[in-house]
């Protein structure tokens, strides 16, 4: 997908589930073009940095070890400690090289999902990671009301040809749902408003029993944290929440992160979802991130959408909020060489 900004994005974005991140071990990633590695040190702090050893270009996340709180290369042995400075040479073991430094990328884990901090230069946290939780007071249920997401309830697109801001521009696109979601009413943005980071919008489902044309019979709570995901919780006739994220690998795809909290049965005292919630999740709900993909990977961005008149306000307007995010302007494809 060509799009007319950059896909260095600026924010939080998903990385990853904690229970695939287990402690002593180390993990490759891609992210934002940059080969990386993730470990879990010997504290079970988890840390995100440089791929590659300083020394000799070797990739810690490939056969790397995790030391105390250092991730040792494979290749000679140097280690690297999560403030990214080079701590030990084995063959110079009295003379680490001070110079010498990895970059480090910030990192939060919260309820089970990995969230990292990029920013194209290196700059740190703009805005602290906002808590699902406690994002929207009209859901009172805490987490403990909740199955667990991973890994019954979470799901992983890989490389796709989709941009963030094309997942985000998802938000005020109330039509699209009948016909992508085969939904049997169309819903209606009820309220929206960006604020600072966030882009947060109220949905409402119109009740089909009712004549009335104001009752809903469920709203949903969606706030946008930068371009990176959606946290939503929904009211009514469902009361689940659920997290949606789209985190760049490279100039061109992205990786999709969904995981849905589903409520326990009432005395249920287990995180593990029974078997029929395991399928009533799997093929209602779950599936609704790859109905949308069938649309994105093979969709031409357009900048000048001639848009419908119920739509063109909140469109336009997170298109402009969403520029507070590029820090860097985008690649020129057709440049010449």
């Amino acid at each position: 997908m060509e799009v007319p900004f950059t896909w260095k994005v600026t924010g939080w974005f998903v990385i990853g589930w904690s229970p695939e991140f287990p402690a002593g071990e180390t993990k490759p990633l891609h992210y934002f073009g940059e080969d990386l590695v993730a470990y879990r040190d010997d504290s079970g702090e988890l840390h995100v940095m440089t791929g590659h050893c300083k020394h000799l270009g070797a990739h810690l996340g490939h056969g790397g070890k995790v030391v105390g709180d250092c991730v040792e290369c494979p290749f000679h042995g140097w280690r690297w400690g999560p403030d990214g400075s080079n701590r030990y040479i084995p063959y110079e073991p009295d003379r680490p090289n001070k110079v010498l430094k990895l970059q480090v990328y910030p990192v939060r884990e919260q309820y089970g999902i990995v969230f990292m901090w990029y920013q194209p230069e290196g700059k740190p946290p703009q805005w602290d990671l906002p808590d699902i939780f406690a994002k929207f007071p009209e859901i009172t249920a805490g987490p403990e009301e909740y199955y667990r997401i991973y890994p019954e309830f979470s799901r992983r697109a890989e490389r796709e040809p989709v941009h963030p801001q094309i997942v985000a521009e998802n938000g005020p696109d109330s039509s699209h749902f009948r016909y992508v979601h085969g939904a049997s009413v169309t819903p209606v943005c009820l309220e929206w408003e960006a604020v600072d980071n966030e882009w947060r919008f109220l949905t409402g489902w119109p009740d089909a029993d009712s004549d009335d044309p104001d009752k809903m019979s469920l709203r949903i709570h969606s706030h946008f944290s930068g371009l990176g995901y959606a946290m939503s919780a929904f009211e009514g006739a469902q009361n689940h929440r659920l997290i949606f994220a789209c985190t760049p690998v490279d100039d061109g795809h992205s990786d999709l992160f969904y995981s849905i909290w589903w409520p326990k049965r009432g005395d249920d005292e287990s995180d593990i979802p029974p078997e029929d919630v395991q399928r009533k999740v799997e093929n209602r709900f779950l599936v609704t991130v790859f109905e949308d993909l069938g649309i994105w990977r093979y969709q031409k961005y357009v900048e000048r959408p001639p848009l419908a008149r119920i739509d063109a306000k909140p469109y336009m307007a997170m298109r402009r909020w969403a520029t507070q995010f590029y820090d860097v302007p985008p690649v020129d494809t057709h440049a010449s060489v």
